[in-house]
């Protein structure tokens, strides 16, 4: 019986697994030491996996926080809805499907990577860094949506003013730890949708 082509293979879901080990055990590691004080050797020894395996997979300290798999899996939900479909309303169908469903896990490593980002000065400068990228990022699909460059001014405004509100959004993540990712995606598009009222 040949196997299904959307689920990933073994090797893939090894890959997956070592990642969240990793992961966890940094994440772990940082709220018991914190940030600054915790080595990518603890993390190593707790993870019990090979310093080359753990460069493999986060070429830096940095990325363990700031490393997700989010802006691709947006921009491919993005480019995966009808032509036809103004961009705002494309958009509030792609993150309703890449975070509609996330475990419970999975938000609260959203959680605690958002609380890190926040209040690690290093790390915060370098989201702002990464949230110009992800701007430009957007913009490609959104501008293939309209027919335009991804350099026009009105794509990149559309596509800022996307990166804006889910940095919103992170700031009420880590305000509130019981706050649902779905429900606060929903509410910016729904205000970005309503011309940014107040």
């Amino acid at each position: 019986m040949p196997s299904d082509p959307a689920k990933p293979g073994l090797r893939e879901r090894k890959k997956a697994q070592t990642r969240a080990t990793i992961s966890a055990c940094a994440l772990r590691l940082f709220d018991e030491q914190g940030y600054e004080a915790t080595t990518i050797e603890q993390i190593i020894e707790a993870a019990a996996v090979s310093e080359s395996t753990f460069y493999r997979y986060f070429p830096t300290k940095e990325d363990l926080v700031l490393q997700d798999e989010y802006d691709p899996r947006i921009i491919a939900a993005l480019r995966a809805q009808p032509a036809d479909l103004p961009p705002i309303t494309a958009l509030r169908r792609a993150f309703a499907a890449v975070f509609g469903d996330l475990s419970d896990a999975a938000r609260t490593e959203l959680r605690e990577r958002t609380a890190l980002i926040l209040t690690v000065p290093a790390l915060r400068a370098t989201m702002l860094d990464q949230l110009l990228q992800t701007m430009q990022a957007l913009a490609v699909p959104l501008a293939e949506r309209a027919g335009r460059d991804s350099d026009d001014f009105a794509v990149r405004t559309v596509a800022g003013a996307i990166v804006g509100a889910l940095t919103a959004v992170l700031a009420e993540l880590a305000d509130d730890p019981q706050a649902d990712v779905a429900e606060l995606v929903e509410r910016i598009v729904e205000q970005l949708e309503s011309g940014l009222s107040l």
